[in-house]
């Protein structure tokens, strides 16, 4: 199945072919011809899954562009604000659609500005209230999006939401709610703003993309700097997210990285919104090598090409796991997933594994020399596709005139390169296949050995209740 399958309008294709899109993912098979049918939709489907296109692609091809706000899209946080506002100008821009972003910390009266001559909104539901409530703005959407709603029940704006539908007048609105997971207030929600909806459930199976390989590495806690970087001199990522799980672990990661050579920085909620904008935009633009980010700061992140994703802890539930690996492997290509973890993180492992339905395969963290002779493998591609500049001859023509060989010339200059890469830490980290396969194991039986003691002290507290109860039966009869 491929885009043109829709019968999208011709501007609408040829943005979605110069983004680079080719066949849509299972979320947006199952929800576009929905929503084009002109139906209330419930989608459940997790961040990475291609949600946003899922819902703009059809909305936009149905839009009549008569210079009123005609689609709202309400969202959590301002990242995900500016990100869903710039996905949907770069499938819109052929239409000519206008888009307006609304999120606190900006200016009241460009906000208002840009509200009066858009086509589309995309908001968070604090300051979009505000505009309403102070009747700042009057709109009356034919298209209403709620994006990320369960963020949304868990930072507490469901009362916010509540009452921003009692400004939309307009009964006949198509209504479109997208969420990882449905708790019960956000199906009590769908219930009382939606008429009727399908429902679309990306099945567990489909949770995790395959183009994504998920490998762990077990390490002892006091090794876990050593690990990262070794890992990352290893896989040498053209782009790359680092997951922590504090915000204090994010500073201390990216000063880390920083000081290692790598051109890294933190993301996280304590920063200014300028400071968190300026992060993204360099990350978007590949000035910014590693992203160092929490779970929260990073959740609807979207970033093209970034090849890997590190989880320097493991997250505390699969949820979150889901969210993080979605970041890579996106539009088709491959990604890799890497959680390092310690043998006390097996259980949370596992419960990753069976929640997830993928299989996170073992590995052991790369030696010196493997990083080395993957290092000199890359040098020697690089150096045969090097074409040689005027200044290269002008260097090497002097150096031969003062006396050094064409041999010393280029031993030097590797020597140089490798210099700038030295590999640190120890040459073994972690542990080897054989320890971790021992580990599993232990882990195994361990569970086992608990469940047959649970089981024993189970049959004992039956036998004493047994027990109790003849004895009490028998004291009953005594007494008639």
């Amino acid at each position: 199945m491929t885009f043109n399958d829709f019968n999208f309008k011709d501007e609408l294709i040829k943005a979605i072919n110069e983004a680079g899109f080719r066949e849509p993912s299972p979320v947006q098979k199952e929800a576009m011809p929905i929503v084009m049918q002109g139906r209330d939709i419930v989608a459940q489907a997790h961040t990475g899954t291609g949600k946003t296109a899922a819902f703009a692609l059809p909305v936009l091809n149905m839009l009549k562009l008569d210079n009123s706000v005609e689609m709202v899209v309400i969202v959590p946080t301002r990242e995900l604000a500016t990100q869903v506002s710039d996905e949907i100008y770069k499938f819109g821009k052929f239409l000519g659609v206008r888009t307006a972003t609304i999120y606190g910390g900006s200016s009241y009266s460009r906000q208002i500005k840009h509200v009066e001559s858009a086509n589309i909104v995309v908001a968070t539901p604090g300051r979009f209230l505000d505009l309403l409530s102070s009747k700042k703005i009057d709109i009356n959407p034919s298209f209403v999006v709620l994006d990320e709603a369960d963020e949304m029940l868990d930072m507490g704006f469901l009362d916010d939401i509540k009452k921003i539908f009692n400004f939309f007048k307009n009964h006949e609105r198509q209504t479109l709610m997208f969420s990882a997971t449905m708790p019960k207030p956000i199906k009590e929600l769908a219930n009382k703003i939606l008429k009727d909806p399908a429902t679309v459930k990306i099945t567990q199976q489909n949770v995790t993309n395959a183009k994504i390989t998920q490998n762990f590495y077990v390490v002892k806690e006091s090794e876990r700097d050593d690990a990262l970087i070794r890992l990352i001199d290893y896989k040498d990522p053209k782009k790359a997210i680092v997951f922590c799980r504090t915000r204090k672990e994010t500073d201390r990661i990216a000063m880390l990285l920083s000081s290692k050579g790598y051109v890294a920085a933190g993301l996280h909620g304590d920063m200014s919104q300028r400071e968190r904008e300026d992060v993204i935009k360099a990350f978007k633009k590949d000035t910014l090598e590693i992203l160092i980010a929490t779970d929260v700061a990073a959740r609807g992140l979207d970033v093209n090409n970034v090849s890997h994703v590190f989880n320097y802890h493991l997250p505390f539930d699969s949820e979150s796991y889901v969210h993080r690996i979605g970041r890579t492997g996106r539009a088709g290509k491959d990604g890799e997933a890497i959680s390092i973890v310690t043998p006390s993180e097996f259980k949370a492992l596992k419960n990753i594994q069976s929640s997830v339905g993928s299989n996170l395969e073992a590995k052991v963290i790369p030696t010196i020399n493997d990083v080395y002779m993957k290092q000199k493998d890359a040098l020697l591609a690089q150096i045969k596709e090097q074409q040689i500049n005027k200044s290269a001859k002008e260097l090497v023509a002097k150096l031969l005139e003062d006396g050094q060989s064409i041999e010393d010339i280029a031993l030097k200059l590797a020597s140089m390169i490798f210099s700038q890469n030295d590999i640190e830490g120890s040459n073994k980290i972690g542990l080897n296949i054989v320890q971790i396969q021992e580990l599993m194991e232990k882990a195994k039986h361990s569970r086992g050995d608990n469940r047959k003691r649970n089981g024993r002290s189970r049959n004992r507290r039956n036998q004493d209740r047994n027990r109790s109860r003849s004895r009490n039966r028998k004291q009953k009869a005594a007494s008639y």
